[in-house]
């Protein structure tokens, strides 16, 4: 193929720009660094995978926590802390003057300056041959994305710790694999397939059981002539997935052998039907967390015993569920085929939505037209049948937003293995089967301003840095305040930041105050507060007198009149309701609770009712 361009991260290079120093990082194979040819010597798994994070961020903040995990999973050593700092200080001295690790806050950034990183080279020669192929430019596609393969050199991250390839190589490496598709598609549709037969051969070898490949082989033997070798492909193929697997051929694989009998020529492959809300305007903050929610979508599942993928992520009130599960689906919607459909499970109001409502919906998006009669009939046991039969085979990724409990999700579940479910909702979720949980936290600092600035304009964010910093500190990191905060600036051009941060300043209508046009942090914390039993609501406004804590069950009881038995069960409640916060257990093994600091002020601001005893 082509040349293989790297990229800089940074700005471009300018004309006669001096880059002959500059380092060059590999990331899609064994993870690297070269200096004008020569091999930076780093030695260890784990400072490759410091190194990976680093580049991986993108010169955004990698907090230690996120180090830790990558390096040591979810049991880290107790002087982990040090060892990182020394992992750190290795690489400063391997790289040298060429790029700047420095600290700030509670983590590492890496300052690339005219570094070269082929990740980024392989995105940026996709994204413009994906472009040129939408565009119907089949040459220009081929090369583009030819050169964006040729920046692989190995399977992706090969030297790092398993705990990042966990989170990391299932996204790289689907990345390459649509990059090759696309590529030979590119090809096929610019008359290349003589010259595709001996590489397609190639990889049906390798993965046997890849229908798309072995399709596109039928497809270029089909045009090269060769429809004996095609049938025979095709017969192989029938052959392995009954043995292996015992399913049949599936769609693409069925549809390209029966054009080669009836002589027709393949049209291009359909692009997955996507039904889903916006991507939110400003996206900012959740690059960590959107990773490994695409690569927990993107795991395959193996083995006779594998089970559909599910992924649910929860959250407080307003911590941004649903723009990430928009953003994330949109950006995986290729990897399923046959489509991505979207439900809300509660109704404006805060109420569940009937699960018969939610099935009828998602089987119309899915192109059935359901007989009303007949499901008045039979009710919610025949849409889910239906529902069943229709997601058995498919590769499909349904999104269902806000749900409340576990039932709500029993019927919706897709049925077969290849699909993948993705929920969002304020409590854990523990008995949905073969299910990751994600749980969002509070915005950092830097992340909350960088939020602000894609709403209100940089220049302005600029202008005014101490009012920007109490800003943030007034919303406490929560997404949705700062996107109020940052609909009210825009709105109002000619207003300072300041004067807003004067507005939030009393603690006593801060919440009120955090209200533009739709979004109502106060009705968003009502809502949440509908879903609780009512003695657990009532008690909530006499918890504040408590404090942003930590504090305990022990405590909450003195304060409120009840049991600790009843305190904890419903702080306990609370806590499954993301209205509060859980702590490690304290010196004397009592579980130990706290307040986000926007809740505990909604708490304190609403009218105490008698507590029923």
């Amino acid at each position: 193929m082509a040349l293989r361009p790297v990229e800089r991260v940074g700005e471009p290079h300018g004309p006669g720009a001096d880059i002959s120093g500059a380092l060059e990082f590999r990331l899609l194979g064994p993870v690297s660094a070269t200096r004008a040819g020569t091999v930076v010597p780093l030695s260890g798994a784990k400072i490759h995978t410091v190194l990976a994070v680093l580049l991986l961020a993108r010169g955004a903040l990698v907090a230690d926590s996120r180090l830790s995990t990558a390096l040591w999973g979810e049991a880290p050593p107790p002087t982990s802390n040090a060892q990182i700092y020394t992992y750190v200080s290795r690489l400063r001295k391997a790289l040298g003057n060429h790029v700047q690790i420095f600290r700030k806050g509670p983590g590492y950034i890496l300052d690339p300056r005219e570094a070269k990183v082929d990740l980024f080279s392989f995105e940026r020669l996709e994204r413009l041959g994906r472009q040129a192929l939408e565009e119907g430019r089949h040459e220009e596609a081929g090369r583009l994305l030819g050169g964006a393969l040729d920046c692989w050199s190995g399977y992706a991250l090969e030297n790092v710790t398993e705990h990042l390839l966990q989170f990391e190589r299932p996204r790289l490496e689907f990345l390459r694999a649509q990059a090759l598709e696309r590529r030979i598609e590119a090809d096929l549709s610019f008359g290349r397939h003589r010259s595709l037969v001996p590489e397609l051969l190639s990889l049906v070898a390798r993965f046997p059981m890849d229908e798309n490949l072995r399709a596109h082989l039928i497809t270029a033997l089909h045009r090269s002539d060769r429809q004996a070798e095609a049938v025979q492909v095709y017969g192989e193929g029938r052959r392995i997935l009954d043995e292996q697997l015992g399913v049949v051929p599936g769609r693409l694989l069925s549809r390209a052998y029966l054009r080669m009998l009836r002589g027709e020529r393949p049209d291009t492959p359909r692009r997955p039907h996507v039904l889903l809300p916006g991507r939110a305007a400003a996206f900012t903050g959740r690059a960590a967390d959107a990773a490994r929610l695409r690569s927990l979508l993107l795991r395959r599942p193996s083995g006779p015993a594998a089970r559909l993928g599910a992924v649910l992520v929860t959250g407080m009130p307003g911590s941004g569920k649903t723009a990430l599960a928009a953003e994330v689906a949109h950006g995986c919607a290729e990897a399923f085929p046959d489509g991505v459909v979207h439900a809300d499970l509660q109704d404006a109001d805060g109420t569940a939505r009937p699960p018969a409502a939610v099935l009828a919906e998602i089987l119309a998006a899915l192109g059935e037209t359901p007989d009303t009669g007949h499901t008045a009939r039979h009710g919610l046991n025949e849409l889910v049948s239906r529902y069943r039969a229709r997601t058995a085979d498919a590769r499909l990724l349904v999104v269902l937003d806000d749900a409340s409990s576990a039932v709500q999700l029993t019927g919706l579940l897709p049925a077969g293995r290849d699909s993948a479910l993705l929920a969002t909702g304020r409590a854990r979720l523990a008995c949905v089967p073969a299910a990751r949980t994600m749980s969002l936290g509070p915005l950092g600092d830097e992340d909350a301003v960088a939020l602000l600035a894609e709403t209100v304009g940089a220049d302005r964010i600029r202008a005014e840095p101490a009012a920007v910093r109490d800003l943030v500190r007034y919303c406490a990191g929560l997404p949705l305040a700062l996107r109020i905060a940052g609909a009210r600036l825009a709105a109002r051009p000619h207003r300072t930041v300041a004067r807003l941060t004067a507005r939030l300043a009393d603690p006593r209508t801060r919440v009120a105050a955090l209200s533009y046009g739709s979004l109502d942090l106060t009705r968003t914390f009502g809502h949440a507060l509908t879903r609780l039993t009512p003695a657990t609501a009532a008690l909530l406004p006499w918890l504040a007198s408590v404090g942003p804590g930590p504090f305990t069950a022990r405590l909450a009881g003195e304060v409120t009149g009840l049991a600790e038995t009843e305190a904890e069960r419903a702080l306990e409640e609370l806590v499954d309701g993301s209205l509060l916060l859980a702590e490690p257990d304290g010196a004397l093994g009592e579980d130990r609770y706290r307040f986000h600091p926007l809740v505990l002020l909604h708490a304190d601001t609403t009218p105490r009712r008698e507590l029923p005893r």
